[in-house]
C-alpha cells in the first residue's frame, strides 16, 4: 500500500507509513456502494435508540426471569450485579437448560444458567461493528454500554428495522 503522503510502499494492512509515520488506517476502510452500506458503517449503535434494559441480579429466580420475558415481550434479559453486567438470560440458555431434568425440577436462580461475560457492543461503535459481533457470535441480543455503564439492549430486530427504514426512503 502506497502512502498518499510519500508514496513509499508499506506492507498491505499497515497502520502507519514506515517512512513519514502518517496515519494510514483510512486506506483499507471499505467504501460504501449504497445507502445501506453507508448506514451500517456510518450510524452508531446509539442511533437504534437501545432499548432500556430490564435486568435482574443472579439471585432472581428462573420463574421470575420468564414471567418478565412474557410480560415485555423480550427474549434476552442482562444480569447485573452491583450495577455492573455480569451476564445474559436469553431463551436459547432457557431452551438448552430445560431440556436437563434437574434443572426442570429445581428452583435454580438465574445466575446458574446464564451466560456469563456477555458479548457487549457501545453506544458509538458502528452498526456494521454490532452486526458482525451478531453474526460472528450467534448472537440475537447485545447489551450496549456507554461509559462502561448499561445503556440498554439492541436486537437482530432492531437491526433489520433500521435497514428496512433506510430501503424505504430510497423507495425499495
Amino acid at each position: 500500500m502506497n502512502c498518499p503522503h510519500c508514496a513509499y510502499d508499506n506492507l498491505p494492512g499497515s497502520e502507519q507509513c514506515g517512512h513519514c509515520l502518517a496515519d494510514l488506517t483510512q486506506l483499507d476502510r471499505p467504501v460504501a456502494q449504497d445507502r445501506v452500506e453507508r448506514s451500517l458503517m456510518e450510524d452508531t449503535v446509539r442511533d437504534l435508540h437501545p432499548s432500556p434494559a430490564i435486568t435482574l441480579p443472579p439471585t432472581a429466580s428462573v420463574q421470575q426471569a420468564l414471567d418478565l420475558m412474557l410480560q415485555h415481550q423480550i427474549g434476552a434479559i442482562p444480569i447485573v450485579d452491583g450495577g455492573a453486567l455480569v451476564g445474559i438470560l436469553t431463551e436459547r440458555d432457557l431452551l438448552t437448560s430445560a431440556s436437563d431434568p434437574s434443572v426442570a425440577s429445581t428452583p435454580l436462580p438465574v445466575g446458574d444458567l446464564m451466560t456469563p461475560n456477555p458479548a457487549t457492543v457501545r453506544a458509538g461503535d458502528s452498526l456494521a461493528f454490532a452486526l458482525h459481533q451478531m453474526d460472528v457470535g450467534g448472537y440475537r441480543h447485545l447489551p450496549v454500554l456507554e461509559n462502561g455503564q448499561l445503556l440498554g439492549i439492541i436486537s437482530v430486530r432492531d437491526m433489520l428495522r433500521r435497514i428496512m427504514r433506510v430501503c424505504k426512503t430510497r423507495g425499495w
